[in-house]
């Protein structure tokens, strides 16, 4: 009975541990600065998959990644895989890294005619 108890015991700390990887991948927003960039360009390389859609951009010879929102979130408000592809001019509002890295969180992107909201 003490070993069930303790097979049972193990196991339910293992799915626990596995369940919260996923929570230290992801980053808050505290990273970022509080006011907004307008960015414009032409995507580099997009990286379509979770936690959040991910693009780079050429910004004066330095490769840019910008964090999107998630692909449930976008695909809700309108923006599909095939607008955001290799070569696709974009607008962005976007928030600098704080420690002065090529990475932004985008807020909104205007891209194929459309504008949408990423938070």
């Amino acid at each position: 009975m003490r070993a069930i108890r303790m097979a049972v015991m193990a196991a339910a700390l293992a799915a626990g541990g596995m369940a919260a990887v996923p929570a230290l991948a992801h980053h808050g927003w505290g990273n970022y600065e509080t006011t907004a960039q307008t960015v414009e360009g032409k995507v580099a390389k997009v990286a379509w998959g979770s936690p959040h859609v991910t693009i780079w951009m050429d910004r004066g010879g330095t490769m840019t990644e910008i964090v999107l929102a998630p692909i449930s979130r976008m695909e809700a408000r309108g923006l599909k895989q095939d607008m955001l592809t290799e070569g696709a001019a974009v607008s962005l509002d976007a928030y600098p890294h704080k420690e002065g890295k090529a990475e932004m969180r985008a807020e909104r992107i205007r891209v194929g005619g459309q504008s949408v909201e990423l938070r």
